[in-house]
Protein backbone atom coordinates (compact mmCIF):
# COMPACT_ATOMS: atom_id res chain seq x y z
CA UNK A 1 0.00 0.00 0.00
CA UNK A 2 1.12 3.54 -0.68
CA UNK A 3 -0.23 6.40 1.39
CA UNK A 4 0.33 10.07 0.68
CA UNK A 5 -0.13 13.57 1.91
CA UNK A 6 -2.49 15.89 0.08
CA UNK A 7 0.57 17.01 -1.91
CA UNK A 8 1.62 13.57 -3.10
CA UNK A 9 -0.51 11.08 -4.99
CA UNK A 10 -0.18 7.33 -5.05
CA UNK A 11 -2.41 4.28 -5.13
CA UNK A 12 -2.43 0.60 -4.38
CA UNK A 13 -4.84 -0.83 -6.94
CA UNK A 14 -2.66 -0.14 -9.97
CA UNK A 15 -1.73 -1.86 -13.19
CA UNK A 16 1.58 -1.00 -14.85
CA UNK A 17 2.47 -0.91 -18.53
CA UNK A 18 5.73 0.11 -20.14
CA UNK A 19 6.12 2.51 -23.02
CA UNK A 20 9.07 4.16 -24.73
CA UNK A 21 9.45 7.89 -25.26
CA UNK A 22 10.90 9.49 -28.38
CA UNK A 23 14.41 8.76 -27.10
CA UNK A 24 13.67 5.10 -26.47
CA UNK A 25 13.60 5.50 -22.69
CA UNK A 26 11.30 2.99 -21.04
CA UNK A 27 8.76 4.73 -18.81
CA UNK A 28 6.02 3.23 -16.69
CA UNK A 29 2.42 4.05 -17.51
CA UNK A 30 0.40 3.48 -14.38
CA UNK A 31 -3.35 3.37 -14.05
CA UNK A 32 -5.40 3.10 -10.90
CA UNK A 33 -7.62 0.48 -12.54
CA UNK A 34 -6.45 -3.09 -12.28
CA UNK A 35 -5.80 -3.90 -15.93
CA UNK A 36 -6.00 -7.64 -15.45
CA UNK A 37 -9.73 -7.40 -15.00
CA UNK A 38 -10.20 -3.95 -16.50
CA UNK A 39 -12.84 -3.17 -13.90
CA UNK A 40 -13.10 -1.05 -10.78
CA UNK A 41 -15.64 -0.48 -8.04
CA UNK A 42 -14.76 3.21 -7.79
CA UNK A 43 -17.76 5.52 -7.64
CA UNK A 44 -16.07 8.00 -10.00
CA UNK A 45 -13.89 5.88 -12.31
CA UNK A 46 -13.35 8.77 -14.74
CA UNK A 47 -11.55 10.55 -11.88
CA UNK A 48 -9.16 7.68 -11.15
CA UNK A 49 -5.54 8.78 -11.54
CA UNK A 50 -3.41 7.91 -14.54
CA UNK A 51 0.34 8.44 -14.65
CA UNK A 52 0.78 8.47 -18.41
CA UNK A 53 3.85 9.40 -20.41
CA UNK A 54 3.60 12.72 -22.20
CA UNK A 55 6.06 15.04 -23.83
CA UNK A 56 8.18 16.96 -21.37
CA UNK A 57 6.36 20.16 -20.48
CA UNK A 58 8.27 23.43 -20.92
CA UNK A 59 9.20 25.55 -17.88
CA UNK A 60 6.36 27.60 -16.47
CA UNK A 61 6.42 31.11 -17.89
CA UNK A 62 5.88 34.05 -15.52
CA UNK A 63 2.39 35.47 -15.66
CA UNK A 64 0.67 38.42 -14.03
CA UNK A 65 -1.84 37.26 -11.45
CA UNK A 66 -4.71 39.55 -10.50
CA UNK A 67 -6.38 38.25 -7.36
CA UNK A 68 -10.19 38.26 -7.78
CA UNK A 69 -10.49 39.16 -4.11
CA UNK A 70 -9.30 42.66 -4.97
CA UNK A 71 -12.52 43.18 -6.97
CA UNK A 72 -14.82 41.94 -4.21
CA UNK A 73 -17.59 43.86 -2.51
CA UNK A 74 -16.61 43.51 1.17
CA UNK A 75 -20.27 43.22 2.16
CA UNK A 76 -20.28 39.77 0.47
CA UNK A 77 -23.81 40.54 -0.72
CA UNK A 78 -23.65 38.03 -3.58
CA UNK A 79 -22.76 35.23 -1.17
CA UNK A 80 -25.01 36.14 1.75
CA UNK A 81 -28.19 35.22 -0.07
CA UNK A 82 -31.47 34.05 1.51
CA UNK A 83 -31.02 30.54 2.85
CA UNK A 84 -27.20 30.75 2.99
CA UNK A 85 -25.58 30.33 6.40
CA UNK A 86 -22.01 31.03 7.52
CA UNK A 87 -20.69 29.32 10.64
CA UNK A 88 -17.21 30.04 12.02
CA UNK A 89 -15.28 26.87 12.88
CA UNK A 90 -12.87 28.69 15.23
CA UNK A 91 -12.57 32.38 16.14
CA UNK A 92 -9.74 32.97 13.64
CA UNK A 93 -9.83 30.10 11.15
CA UNK A 94 -12.39 28.37 8.99
CA UNK A 95 -15.97 29.04 7.97
CA UNK A 96 -18.56 26.41 7.06
CA UNK A 97 -21.04 27.50 4.40
CA UNK A 98 -24.37 25.84 3.68
CA UNK A 99 -27.09 26.72 1.19
CA UNK A 100 -24.69 27.96 -1.51
CA UNK A 101 -23.94 26.06 -4.73
CA UNK A 102 -20.46 26.82 -6.09
CA UNK A 103 -21.26 25.75 -9.64
CA UNK A 104 -23.96 28.45 -9.85
CA UNK A 105 -21.95 31.44 -8.58
CA UNK A 106 -21.83 34.67 -10.53
CA UNK A 107 -18.47 36.34 -11.13
CA UNK A 108 -19.07 38.93 -8.37
CA UNK A 109 -19.83 36.04 -6.00
CA UNK A 110 -16.59 34.31 -7.02
CA UNK A 111 -14.68 37.51 -6.26
CA UNK A 112 -16.28 37.62 -2.82
CA UNK A 113 -15.49 33.93 -2.28
CA UNK A 114 -11.81 34.70 -2.93
CA UNK A 115 -11.93 37.55 -0.42
CA UNK A 116 -13.62 35.40 2.19
CA UNK A 117 -11.06 32.61 1.68
CA UNK A 118 -8.25 35.13 2.24
CA UNK A 119 -9.93 36.41 5.39
CA UNK A 120 -11.01 33.10 6.93
CA UNK A 121 -8.24 30.96 5.34
CA UNK A 122 -10.41 27.82 4.98
CA UNK A 123 -13.97 27.51 3.65
CA UNK A 124 -15.96 24.28 3.99
CA UNK A 125 -18.96 23.98 1.66
CA UNK A 126 -21.42 21.13 2.10
CA UNK A 127 -23.89 19.47 -0.27
CA UNK A 128 -22.11 20.54 -3.44
CA UNK A 129 -22.62 19.03 -6.91
CA UNK A 130 -18.97 19.48 -7.89
CA UNK A 131 -18.25 15.76 -8.21
CA UNK A 132 -21.13 15.31 -10.64
CA UNK A 133 -20.76 18.30 -12.96
CA UNK A 134 -18.70 17.85 -16.15
CA UNK A 135 -14.96 17.97 -15.48
CA UNK A 136 -14.60 20.82 -17.98
CA UNK A 137 -17.03 22.88 -15.89
CA UNK A 138 -15.04 22.23 -12.71
CA UNK A 139 -11.82 23.25 -14.47
CA UNK A 140 -13.46 26.45 -15.74
CA UNK A 141 -14.53 27.32 -12.19
CA UNK A 142 -10.99 26.88 -10.87
CA UNK A 143 -9.50 28.83 -13.75
CA UNK A 144 -11.37 31.94 -12.65
CA UNK A 145 -8.96 32.23 -9.72
CA UNK A 146 -5.68 31.85 -11.60
CA UNK A 147 -3.69 29.84 -14.12
CA UNK A 148 -4.06 26.12 -13.50
CA UNK A 149 -0.98 24.41 -12.12
CA UNK A 150 -0.13 21.04 -13.69
CA UNK A 151 1.64 18.90 -11.10
CA UNK A 152 4.97 17.48 -12.29
CA UNK A 153 4.47 13.99 -10.84
CA UNK A 154 0.89 13.47 -9.63
CA UNK A 155 -1.74 11.24 -11.13
CA UNK A 156 -4.50 12.98 -13.08
CA UNK A 157 -7.80 11.96 -14.66
CA UNK A 158 -7.05 10.81 -18.18
CA UNK A 159 -7.08 13.85 -20.46
CA UNK A 160 -7.31 16.41 -17.66
CA UNK A 161 -3.82 17.30 -16.37
CA UNK A 162 -5.19 20.39 -14.61
CA UNK A 163 -6.72 18.19 -11.91
CA UNK A 164 -4.56 16.71 -9.15
CA UNK A 165 -5.95 13.44 -7.76
CA UNK A 166 -5.63 12.30 -4.16
CA UNK A 167 -6.39 8.57 -4.12
CA UNK A 168 -5.86 5.96 -1.43
CA UNK A 169 -7.23 2.47 -1.08
CA UNK A 170 -5.73 -0.10 1.24
CA UNK A 171 -5.33 -3.47 -0.44
CA UNK A 172 -5.29 -5.22 2.90
CA UNK A 173 -4.78 -4.44 6.57
CA UNK A 174 -1.33 -6.03 6.61
CA UNK A 175 -0.07 -3.49 4.07
CA UNK A 176 -1.59 -0.70 6.13
CA UNK A 177 0.12 -1.87 9.31
CA UNK A 178 3.44 -2.24 7.44
CA UNK A 179 3.18 1.40 6.38
CA UNK A 180 2.42 2.59 9.91
CA UNK A 181 5.19 0.48 11.43
CA UNK A 182 7.80 2.90 10.11
CA UNK A 183 6.03 6.04 11.35
CA UNK A 184 4.61 7.37 14.56
CA UNK A 185 2.30 9.71 12.66
CA UNK A 186 1.10 10.30 9.13
CA UNK A 187 0.82 14.05 9.79
CA UNK A 188 2.99 16.23 7.57
CA UNK A 189 2.17 19.94 7.51
CA UNK A 190 2.84 21.60 4.17
CA UNK A 191 1.64 24.08 1.57
CA UNK A 192 1.24 22.86 -1.98
CA UNK A 193 3.99 22.99 -4.63
CA UNK A 194 5.89 25.89 -3.06
CA UNK A 195 8.92 24.88 -5.15
CA UNK A 196 7.31 26.81 -8.03
CA UNK A 197 8.13 30.46 -8.71
CA UNK A 198 4.41 31.22 -8.38
CA UNK A 199 2.83 28.79 -5.91
CA UNK A 200 -0.96 28.43 -5.65
CA UNK A 201 -3.36 30.84 -4.02
CA UNK A 202 -7.00 29.80 -3.78
CA UNK A 203 -7.11 25.99 -3.80
CA UNK A 204 -10.19 23.80 -4.30
CA UNK A 205 -10.42 20.18 -3.11
CA UNK A 206 -13.61 18.21 -3.57
CA UNK A 207 -14.74 14.82 -2.30
CA UNK A 208 -15.45 11.93 -4.66
CA UNK A 209 -15.43 8.86 -2.40
CA UNK A 210 -14.67 8.64 1.31
CA UNK A 211 -14.24 6.24 4.20
CA UNK A 212 -17.26 6.22 6.48
CA UNK A 213 -15.05 7.57 9.27
CA UNK A 214 -11.52 8.95 9.06
CA UNK A 215 -9.37 10.68 6.48
CA UNK A 216 -9.93 14.21 7.81
CA UNK A 217 -7.71 17.12 6.75
CA UNK A 218 -6.08 19.50 9.20
CA UNK A 219 -5.43 23.15 8.37
CA UNK A 220 -3.18 25.66 10.12
CA UNK A 221 -3.53 29.44 9.83
CA UNK A 222 -0.01 30.71 9.20
CA UNK A 223 -1.04 34.35 9.68
CA UNK A 224 -1.97 33.52 13.27
CA UNK A 225 1.21 31.44 13.58
CA UNK A 226 3.21 34.55 12.63
CA UNK A 227 1.26 36.79 15.02
CA UNK A 228 1.93 34.48 17.97
CA UNK A 229 5.69 34.87 17.64
CA UNK A 230 7.48 37.42 19.79
CA UNK A 231 8.08 40.83 18.19
CA UNK A 232 11.82 40.19 18.33
CA UNK A 233 11.54 36.95 16.34
CA UNK A 234 9.05 38.39 13.87
CA UNK A 235 11.46 41.22 13.14
CA UNK A 236 14.39 38.81 12.74
CA UNK A 237 12.53 36.65 10.25
CA UNK A 238 11.95 39.55 7.89
CA UNK A 239 14.48 39.59 5.09
CA UNK A 240 15.27 35.87 5.43
CA UNK A 241 14.61 33.59 2.49
CA UNK A 242 14.01 29.85 2.40
CA UNK A 243 15.07 27.40 -0.31
CA UNK A 244 12.12 25.35 -1.62
CA UNK A 245 13.67 22.32 -3.27
CA UNK A 246 11.62 20.76 -6.07
CA UNK A 247 14.62 18.80 -7.34
CA UNK A 248 14.76 16.56 -4.26
CA UNK A 249 10.99 16.16 -4.40
CA UNK A 250 11.21 14.79 -7.94
CA UNK A 251 14.29 12.62 -7.42
CA UNK A 252 12.46 9.47 -6.22
CA UNK A 253 10.32 9.57 -9.36
CA UNK A 254 13.41 9.76 -11.58
CA UNK A 255 15.00 6.84 -9.73
CA UNK A 256 11.89 4.71 -10.17
CA UNK A 257 11.57 5.55 -13.87
CA UNK A 258 8.31 7.33 -13.13
CA UNK A 259 6.76 10.28 -14.88
CA UNK A 260 8.20 13.76 -14.26
CA UNK A 261 6.34 16.11 -16.59
CA UNK A 262 8.48 19.21 -16.09
CA UNK A 263 12.09 19.77 -15.12
CA UNK A 264 12.08 20.56 -11.39
CA UNK A 265 13.38 23.77 -9.85
CA UNK A 266 14.68 24.99 -6.55
CA UNK A 267 13.50 28.50 -5.72
CA UNK A 268 13.88 31.03 -2.91
CA UNK A 269 10.87 32.56 -1.15
CA UNK A 270 10.65 34.88 1.85
CA UNK A 271 10.05 33.21 5.21
CA UNK A 272 7.39 35.85 5.83
CA UNK A 273 5.10 36.65 2.89
CA UNK A 274 2.42 39.31 2.55
CA UNK A 275 -1.05 38.58 1.23
CA UNK A 276 -1.87 40.90 -1.70
CA UNK A 277 -5.54 41.39 -0.70
CA UNK A 278 -5.58 41.51 3.10
CA UNK A 279 -2.04 42.84 3.63
CA UNK A 280 -1.58 40.22 6.36
CA UNK A 281 1.83 38.66 6.95
CA UNK A 282 2.17 34.89 7.20
CA UNK A 283 4.91 32.36 7.85
CA UNK A 284 5.84 30.64 4.59
CA UNK A 285 7.76 27.45 5.30
CA UNK A 286 7.01 23.98 4.00
CA UNK A 287 7.98 20.85 5.91
CA UNK A 288 8.08 18.91 2.65
CA UNK A 289 10.44 21.03 0.58
CA UNK A 290 11.86 24.03 2.52
CA UNK A 291 15.36 22.67 3.04
CA UNK A 292 17.47 25.62 4.19
CA UNK A 293 17.60 29.33 4.93
CA UNK A 294 19.77 31.41 2.65
CA UNK A 295 22.90 32.74 4.37
CA UNK A 296 22.70 30.50 7.44
CA UNK A 297 24.88 27.57 8.38
CA UNK A 298 23.19 24.20 8.30
CA UNK A 299 22.84 23.83 12.06
CA UNK A 300 21.35 27.32 12.37
CA UNK A 301 19.02 26.80 9.44
CA UNK A 302 17.85 23.38 10.65
CA UNK A 303 17.16 24.72 14.13
CA UNK A 304 15.11 27.70 12.95
CA UNK A 305 13.18 25.80 10.29
CA UNK A 306 12.48 23.02 12.77
CA UNK A 307 11.10 25.52 15.26
CA UNK A 308 8.87 27.21 12.68
CA UNK A 309 7.50 23.91 11.31
CA UNK A 310 6.79 22.65 14.84
CA UNK A 311 5.19 25.96 15.78
CA UNK A 312 2.80 25.75 12.83
CA UNK A 313 2.00 22.10 13.52
CA UNK A 314 1.65 22.12 17.30
CA UNK A 315 -0.49 25.17 18.11
CA UNK A 316 -4.14 24.12 18.15
CA UNK A 317 -5.09 27.77 18.64
CA UNK A 318 -4.56 28.43 14.93
CA UNK A 319 -5.75 25.09 13.53
CA UNK A 320 -8.99 23.56 12.32
CA UNK A 321 -9.79 19.93 11.48
CA UNK A 322 -12.20 19.36 8.60
CA UNK A 323 -14.26 16.20 8.46
CA UNK A 324 -15.11 15.18 4.92
CA UNK A 325 -18.66 14.24 3.94
CA UNK A 326 -20.13 13.34 0.54
CA UNK A 327 -20.64 16.54 -1.43
CA UNK A 328 -18.02 18.51 0.52
CA UNK A 329 -15.75 21.05 -1.17
CA UNK A 330 -12.97 22.68 0.84
CA UNK A 331 -11.41 25.90 -0.40
CA UNK A 332 -8.31 27.32 1.23
CA UNK A 333 -5.79 30.04 0.55
CA UNK A 334 -2.49 28.23 0.08
CA UNK A 335 -0.54 31.44 0.70
CA UNK A 336 -1.64 31.75 4.33
CA UNK A 337 -2.29 28.14 5.41
CA UNK A 338 -0.59 24.81 5.82
CA UNK A 339 -2.47 21.50 5.76
CA UNK A 340 -2.04 17.80 6.35
CA UNK A 341 -3.94 14.64 5.51
CA UNK A 342 -4.77 12.44 8.50
CA UNK A 343 -4.46 8.75 7.56
CA UNK A 344 -6.31 7.07 10.40
CA UNK A 345 -8.64 4.48 8.82
CA UNK A 346 -7.64 0.85 8.38
CA UNK A 347 -10.60 -0.44 6.41
CA UNK A 348 -10.69 -1.28 2.72
CA UNK A 349 -12.52 1.95 1.91
CA UNK A 350 -11.37 4.31 -0.80
CA UNK A 351 -10.43 7.94 -0.12
CA UNK A 352 -10.67 9.75 -3.44
CA UNK A 353 -10.57 13.53 -3.90
CA UNK A 354 -9.81 15.97 -6.73
CA UNK A 355 -7.88 19.24 -6.43
CA UNK A 356 -7.80 22.38 -8.55
CA UNK A 357 -4.67 24.42 -7.89
CA UNK A 358 -4.72 27.88 -9.52
CA UNK A 359 -1.41 29.70 -9.29
CA UNK A 360 -1.05 33.12 -7.68
CA UNK A 361 1.61 35.82 -7.53
CA UNK A 362 5.25 35.22 -6.72
CA UNK A 363 5.59 35.43 -2.91
CA UNK A 364 6.70 38.83 -1.67
CA UNK A 365 7.19 40.47 1.69
CA UNK A 366 6.60 43.97 2.96
CA UNK A 367 8.67 45.66 5.69
CA UNK A 368 8.31 44.63 9.31
CA UNK A 369 5.92 46.87 11.25
CA UNK A 370 6.58 47.10 15.01
CA UNK A 371 3.66 46.77 17.37
CA UNK A 372 2.22 49.97 18.77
Amino acid sequence: MAVQTENQTSSVDVGDRVKGDSNGVQLKIIQAIDEEGGTTDAKYPHYLPVWDHADQLPPLEPYTHHDPGKNADPSLKDLLLPGVTFKKLTPTTGTEITGLQLSSLTNPAKDQLALLAAQRKVLVLRNQDFADIPIDQAIAFGGYFGRHHIHPTAGVPEGYPEIHIVHQKQSNNRDFMTFLAGKNSTVLWHSDVTYEEQPPGMTILYALELPEVGGDTGFANTVEAYRRLSPALRERLHGLRGVHDGISQAEPYYRAGRLVRRRPLSVEHPLVRTHPVTGEKALFVNALVTTSIVGMKKEESDMLLGFLVNHIGCCLEHQVRVRWEPGTVVIWDNRVTAHTAIVDWNTYERRHLARLTPQAERPFETPYIPEN
